[in-house]
């Protein structure tokens, strides 16, 4: 990877970013196709949105009832994500460890996935939570991390992007093409965070200038 410093985090301690690393390594791997969630640092990401205001919720109302709530209801907890992810992350080593004799880091490939399929299914009993809200919401911060701009601390080298062949940021010629219909491919995805950081040509308008790549490179990475 281009940038290999290493990052400060604020919320997660040493043994739960070992814990996400190897949780987002097997719900996106490092595969064929490209690199996976662990080299996208989709742990730094969930780090740093625990340590937004989102992660405490802090614009939410949390003066209860506490009432069990239905699926169109969205989000029902009286724990917040920062919460969530402390107590799912030790009581699921410690589930771990009880059923397996180790952290989850350190079980093999085949019995992480067991753990979060037991996870997502709600067969896990974690004494603080339900195992399945603690599953769905990693679940759904390790998609944003892989395919969310680079500025929020993940999609490192924008390896979601590439892999879906999402070119970013709206560019200058995109309305000559709207009514076209093969793919729009370009030699490099444009983030927000390149442009803040000078290295995307722009045009007079402030649109990003893409160089299109022809149908014979259009294969991942190239």
């Amino acid at each position: 990877m281009s940038d290999a410093s290493p990052h400060a985090y604020s919320i997660l301690t040493l043994p739960e970013i070992h814990f996400l690393d190897a949780a987002v390594s097997r719900l996106i791997p490092n595969d064929d196709l490209g690199p996976g969630a662990k080299e996208a640092d989709v742990t730094y990401y969930i780090d740093r949105q625990l340590a937004s205001v989102w992660g405490t919720h802090g614009r939410n109302y949390r003066q209860g009832p506490w009432l069990e709530g239905t699926p169109q209801q969205g989000f029902q907890s009286r724990l917040t994500p920062q919460e969530i992810y402390h107590a799912g992350i030790r009581e699921t080593n410690a589930y771990c460890t009880q059923h397996y004799g180790k952290h989850f880091e350190f079980l093999k490939a085949g019995q992480q996935e067991e753990v979060l399929k037991a996870l997502e299914a709600d067969k896990v009993d974690l004494p603080s939570l339900s195992s399945k809200l603690f599953f769905d919401l990693l679940w759904r911060n390790t998609e944003e991390g892989f395919f969310a701009d680079p500025m929020y601390g993940g999609n490192k080298d924008k390896v979601g992007w590439k892999l879906v062949g999402f070119p970013g940021v709206a560019g200058g010629d995109y309305n000559a093409h709207v009514d076209k219909t093969e793919p729009y491919r370009v030699t490099e995805p444009v983030s927000i965070l390149d442009i803040q950081k000078g290295k995307a040509r722009l045009d007079a308008q402030g649109y990003v200038k893409y160089t299109q790549r022809s149908a014979g490179n259009a294969g991942k990475g190239k």
